[in-house]
């Protein structure tokens, strides 16, 4: 410390550096980050490269008290590296805040659903009728995160209002806890952008982004009547997809699975195609296991 410290005197009294610069790094000098970082370094820093140091000295100090564009959302620390200082910037609260919140919106994305159930939460989820929802829900994770194969997705039938589409959104928050990536989406919002996508040919591009989630939550399916074409050729191709590669698939839905088929039986159209239901729910049966979730209507709780 003595040693570089002399080495910095000189160098300020060097007639080479002008009368402001001179000042600015005295000032920086005096700082007491930089006086215990000198301190605590003094075996590792090489007090021949003085110019250098005295320049990451200088501009630790002016980072620190002006922040720049560039260095905005990050505070600079003083580090060794191969014997001379250097300056590193690292992420202050607000930034590693807002690197987290992306990190999550890219975790569990939210498709046409509301934003609230980014904050649903397993420990909040009790009640009548939602026990054994609940230790489903609890086998899954627990089995996903520690077995290996393939491990089928729950498919929560019940009426509106139990509390199904906040239990999908709880799991999915606790699996990203575990860098386990969720895509939730509501199924008949999406239906109707895919019939508005006809016309852009995107749709097999909206439909491949899709099928190959980590994870795959499918809410409200059977809400609306569905045509055959979203049935065989959207639903069909995601459900076929994730069935050949063994993706964990969701499902939330006012139907039970029996209920469901009869329901996907019917066309818009009112023509019955049987056969073609059927299929679907074979693969629907595949990827997840039916759980009813049933007690008190919860939506109009104050």
């Amino acid at each position: 410390m003595e040693n570089l410290g002399n080495k910095l005197a000189e160098y300020l009294n060097s007639k080479n550096l002008t009368e402001d610069y001179r000042r600015l790094l005295n000032g920086a000098l005096k700082d007491p980050d930089v006086q215990r970082f000198l301190k605590d370094n003094s075996n590792s820093i090489n007090p021949d490269a003085i110019s250098t140091s005295a320049a990451s000295i200088y501009e630790f100090y002016n980072n620190k008290n002006h922040a720049s564009e560039l260095s905005r959302g990050y505070y600079p620390k003083l580090i060794v590296n191969n014997h001379n200082i250097e300056v590193a910037y690292y992420p202050n609260e607000k930034t590693q805040n807002r690197e987290k919140r992306s990190q999550y919106e890219t975790g569990f994305v939210l498709m046409d659903m509301p934003s609230d159930i980014r904050q649903a939460k397993l420990d909040d989820y009790s009640g009548n009728g939602r026990q054994e929802a609940l230790g489903q829900a609890l086998d899954f994770i627990d089995n996903y995160l520690n077995q290996k194969g393939f491990v089928p997705g729950l498919y929560l039938a019940g009426d509106f209002g139990v509390g199904k589409t906040y239990l999908l959104g709880a799991i999915a928050n606790e699996l990203f806890k575990s860098d386990v990536h969720t895509t939730m989406m509501h199924f008949p919002t999406f239906a109707v952008e895919m019939k508005n996508s006809i016309g852009s040919n995107s749709v097999l591009d909206k439909v491949n982004k899709i099928k190959g989630a980590e994870i795959l939550m499918l809410d409200d399916i059977g809400a609306d009547s569905m045509s055959s074409w979203i049935r065989d050729e959207v639903l069909g191709v995601i459900l076929q997809y994730r069935m050949q590669e063994n993706l964990p698939t969701f499902f939330s839905s006012n139907f039970s699975m029996k209920e469901l088929e009869k329901h996907l039986a019917i066309n818009q159209r009112g023509e019955e195609e049987p056969v073609k239901a059927k299929r679907i729910m074979e693969r629907v049966k595949y990827l997840s296991r039916e759980v009813i979730v049933s007690g008190p209507n919860r939506r109009f709780e104050k």
